[in-house]
């Protein structure tokens, strides 16, 4: 099947600010939730090329009011490209991410596979906004590195709090969902609830555990993935997009859900606070407290491009206080990344096709 003719485009469209876009891994869940973020914030993109592995070749992808093919990954393809956005996994962006550097493409990474390149940076522009930090104008900027959504979470959780309380402490423990290893993760974990129920083999191709009807704190010897690792990645973005909030302790649990990530997070005050006073520090752009019927969920998180969270006195500790928190791992990720592109739309030339 061939593909659809790329649209013309006028000479002088960097006049008008419209921006050419391509996106590694769009037939992925996160290929696909970039896409929808752009389209949703309306972003001034004249042209979106969807590139993805060859099993994914042909396949149609609704971006906006257009129906596109997914095309394979040629260098060609990066050419007159303004943002590349790499959703697919850490091995893809490694293989084609120079590519797209030489022919001028700004680069925004969701794989975290270019947070050691030099001149990357990890970014949140929730928490730039939040503490106040511009980004400058660059005329070739370096990868961009979009913070892991639990890490963007926890540095809102931290630095709003801080503004209004002295925090001694902060813990958290992640609930982890399939959907952050892709299409397979969901697969895998949908064939290992189905063949439990029917006394069958699991399959463990990604985690090489069972995940179904079941909480791990660790896959299987043969897993390419480290719910270990992924602790330590969460709190280095922490530590990069929040350097003055205070360190969590973070423990993350495997949990057999599909979608969204929850949270449960202690933190403990120098003094005791009133729990109206933690629900208004906390409330604010991109944090939702939902009324005291409606407990944040994964079900009510998806979709939603805000943080929900349930405030709670602890019992036993008048200076401790719990948060239940839920949010659109994916959403929230994508979110950021277009964002991240918003911010830079500055650094590139305008008036002249590359």
């Amino acid at each position: 099947m061939n593909p659809l003719p790329k649209p013309s485009v006028p000479s002088d469209v960097r006049a008008t600010n419209h921006y050419r876009i391509a996106i590694v891994g769009a037939a992925s869940l996160m290929g696909k939730e970039i896409a929808e973020v752009l389209r949703d914030r309306n972003f001034p993109a004249v042209d979106i090329r969807l590139l993805d592995d060859e099993e994914s070749l042909g396949q149609l992808e609704a971006v906006g009011d257009e129906i596109n093919f997914i095309q394979s990954i040629r260098s060609e393809q990066f050419e007159n490209v303004d943002f590349c956005f790499f959703a697919a996994d850490s091995r893809s962006t490694r293989g084609q991410w120079k590519t797209a550097r030489d022919h001028g493409n700004t680069i925004v990474d969701l794989s975290d596979a270019l947070a050691d390149e030099p001149a990357a940076s990890v970014r949140s522009p929730w928490i730039e906004r939040l503490i106040g930090q511009s980004v400058p104008p660059q005329l070739q900027p370096g990868p961009v590195v979009v913070a892991h959504p639990a890490a963007t979470a926890l540095a809102l959780f931290a630095m709003r709090l801080q503004k209004a309380v002295k925090v001694a402490r902060m813990s958290a423990t992640l609930l982890e969902p399939a959907s952050e290893f892709g299409q397979k993760g969901m697969d895998e974990l949908h064939e290992q609830t189905v063949k439990l129920l029917s006394f069958q083999e699991l399959p463990k191709s990604v985690f090489d555990t069972q995940i179904a009807f079941n909480m791990v704190t660790r896959y299987g010897p043969n897993s390419a993935h480290s719910l270990q690792a992924l602790s330590a990645r969460i709190l280095k973005h922490y530590g990069q997009i929040a350097p003055g909030a205070i360190q969590p302790s973070l423990f993350v649990v495997q949990a057999p859900i599909f979608h969204g990530h929850a949270f449960a997070v202690y933190v403990e005050t120098e003094t005791p606070v009133a729990m109206k006073d933690i629900s208004q520090a906390l409330a604010g752009e991109h944090v939702v407290i939902p009324g005291p019927e409606d407990t944040p969920t994964n079900v009510s998180a998806a979709g939603q491009g805000d943080i929900l969270v349930a405030p709670s006195a602890d019992p036993n500790h008048e200076n401790g206080f719990w948060l239940w928190a839920s949010i659109d791992n994916l959403r929230i990720a994508a979110l950021n990344a277009v964002e991240c592109a918003e911010t830079l739309t500055a650094s590139r030339p305008k008036g002249q096709i590359q």
